[in-house]
């Protein structure tokens, strides 16, 4: 068996560093997709009013909708330390295994509860024990981490109550595998079945659909990842479990996709087969997007860390990427993300983009206004201004919300990056109709 983890060290793409903050979605937004990933877990987020007003417009989910998060909202009692938070916690988690009787009770730490110095790990294990329910520590801070990196402060948790040993004996044709990441039950079974197709058995997804289904993790397990922003997960792993951790792309567009099974393959002793032909395949299907991106120009301003994976499946799609801008960059973990990226251009004779960890968004509007691309692909906060300037934006936060990984996602991918200029070209049309039946009239 191949280990892979030696390749994480090396790459050469330059990554330039700016002194930006982080100007990314609030990473606690991690609770939209978890709650509903893992189906009997309850997510309780503490924070301030300002968080709880921000998840309910983020989220748009009514309270009727009996949702299972909520919010424990810290009053000036609270922060002066002058209430008993471990008597309110408590009461709390004691009313949400008595309604919703979940399996597991997620916390998710916030800003103010990182600034007032709140002793999270030491009050669950006492509140786990009072309620026999467990108690699981995330902190998802905008001080400390970016849009995405909420989902991997969960799975880094979660790993540390995954199963040590296996109840069964394991698959025996090769290693077991785990692939960890949040994906959509539907995506995560279609990536399964192409590893099916390979002969690669998948013992168990992070996270799993039920917490009861937690996968099996020790030193003889693989695991891999499939979004960029799990570095942190990735970590862990390693170094807790000892886990084998495969490095490879992301399955995100045709190429990521076939370069991702390439590499669980070989990591595993197998050889792949005819993955080659299906990658063409999905070529061939969205030949009509393609030619709509040919030559056209894109611009990354940085907020989910999924960028760089995208950046290369837009370079292999014709497009020309003359920045990307991310908010953290774990060279170890994107490595082999970043070396594809670094072929793609060099076989599609473009130029490497610049690549810049922490953007000072000063400085990239200013960079935007002398390279002028067709889009920009930006968060919430610039998108209006940007649209009144005359440059058309797309939304990093809807690449975060749809469904982008594998063959079958590859159209709706395109989708999303082609919307903005279908509809500039559509209003172009109408524009020059218009003037023409004023002409005549």
């Amino acid at each position: 068996m191949k280990n892979s983890q030696q390749s994480l060290l090396k790459t050469s793409v330059p990554v330039e560093c700016e002194t930006g903050n982080y100007h990314t979605f609030c990473p606690i937004s991690c609770v939209a997709w978890l709650y509903q990933k893992i189906e009997d877990s309850f997510f309780l987020v503490i924070g301030t009013k300002t968080c709880g007003y921000f998840l309910q417009n983020a989220l748009g989910v009514m309270i009727f909708a009996q949702p299972r998060y909520a919010m424990a909202e810290l009053e000036e009692g609270d922060i002066s330390a002058q209430l008993n938070d471990y008597k309110e916690l408590k009461r709390l988690c004691l009313k949400i295994k008595q309604n919703r009787n979940p399996s597991v009770i997620v916390w998710i730490g916030t800003c103010t509860t990182e600034i007032i110095k709140m002793d999270l790990e030491g009050m669950a294990p006492k509140i786990e024990h009072a309620c026999e329910v467990p108690v699981v520590v995330a902190r998802a801070n905008g001080l400390d981490y970016a849009f995405t990196q909420g989902e991997d402060t969960v799975l880094a948790a979660m790993i540390h109550r995954c199963p040590k040993d296996f109840s069964s004996s394991p698959y025996p044709k090769h290693p077991p595998l785990v692939l960890f990441g949040s994906v959509p039950d539907v995506v995560a079974t279609q990536l399964t079945l192409e590893l099916k197709q390979q002969g690669v058995h998948v013992t168990g997804w992070l996270p799993s659909s039920k917490y009861t289904e937690l996968p099996v993790l020790n030193d003889q397990v693989y695991v891999c990842g499939v979004s960029p922003f799990l570095s942190r997960t990735a970590t862990t792993l390693m170094r807790r479990r000892r886990c084998r951790l495969i490095g490879a792309p992301f399955p995100i567009g045709p190429d990521g996709t076939r370069v991702w099974v390439e590499k669980i393959c070989e990591s595993l002793g197998l050889t792949p087969k005819n993955l080659s032909n299906r990658e063409q395949q999905t070529w061939s299907r969205v030949k009509d997007y393609k030619q709509l991106l040919q030559g056209k120009s894109v611009f990354f301003m940085g907020d989910n860390l999924l960028e760089i994976s995208l950046a290369r499946f837009l370079t292999r799609c014709g497009m020309v990427v003359y920045e990307i801008g991310i908010p953290y960059m774990d060279c170890r973990f994107q490595c082999a993300e970043l070396n594809l990226l670094e072929k793609t251009c060099r076989e599609m004779s473009v130029p490497l983009p610049r690549i810049v960890e922490k953007p000072d968004n000063y400085n990239q509007i200013k960079r935007i206004r002398e390279l002028q691309p067709d889009l920009v692909v930006t968060g919430l906060a610039f998108a209006n201004p940007l649209e009144s300037r005359g440059i058309t934006t797309k939304w990093s936060v809807e690449f975060t919300f749809a469904q982008i990984h594998g063959f079958t996602c590859t159209r709706d991918v395109l989708e999303l990056v082609t919307r903005p200029l279908r509809r500039n070209k559509l209003l172009e049309l109408e524009a020059t109709s218009s003037s023409n039946l004023f002409v005549r009239s």
